[in-house]
């Protein structure tokens, strides 16, 4: 025989786990300035640079309608293409070079998922690549020679 009360607390719990879902899902979703901010955070913006070495990127992630941004490891390159309209986080990136680097002026293809293949969405043209790195730590300060 199940009791009463244990049956209501658990229809009670489910329900409100349903009504507390929206609510963490909205909370969770940030804007894409957000996204960027966030992938940044505690690192520091360098002197702009016109290319990347490719074979130097581990990893590519894309902000949506806002930048691209190029892992190198200690170091992230963001690229602000002066026409982010064609940036979508969903995508394929197609870049097309004709040497080891990505330079500014360089176009990279954006390419839809959906569908039966990659359908063609719109060209980006690249801007300078912005590195952002940790700051090294301040050097601790030796007790014994004061």
């Amino acid at each position: 025989m199940t009791n009463p009360y244990l049956k209501s607390l658990g229809l009670l719990a489910g329900a409100l786990a349903m009504l507390a879902a929206p609510a963490l899902q909205a909370r969770e979703k940030l804007t894409p300035e957000e996204q960027l901010a966030k992938m940044l955070k505690d690192r520091v913006a360098g002197k702009p640079v016109g290319c990347i070495n490719l074979s130097q990127v581990r990893g590519t992630t894309i902000i949506d309608k806002t930048a691209i941004v190029y892992d190198m490891g200690n170091v992230l390159y963001v690229n602000r293409p002066a026409y982010p309209q064609s940036l979508d986080d969903d995508d394929v990136m197609v870049t097309r070079t004709w040497s080891g680097q990505l330079c500014r002026l360089d176009m990279v293809q954006m390419h839809s998922r959906a569908g039966m293949g990659l359908w063609w969405r719109g060209t980006v043209g690249l801007e300078d690549f912005v590195p952002y790195t940790k700051p090294k730590p301040a050097p601790v300060a030796d007790a014994a020679k004061g």
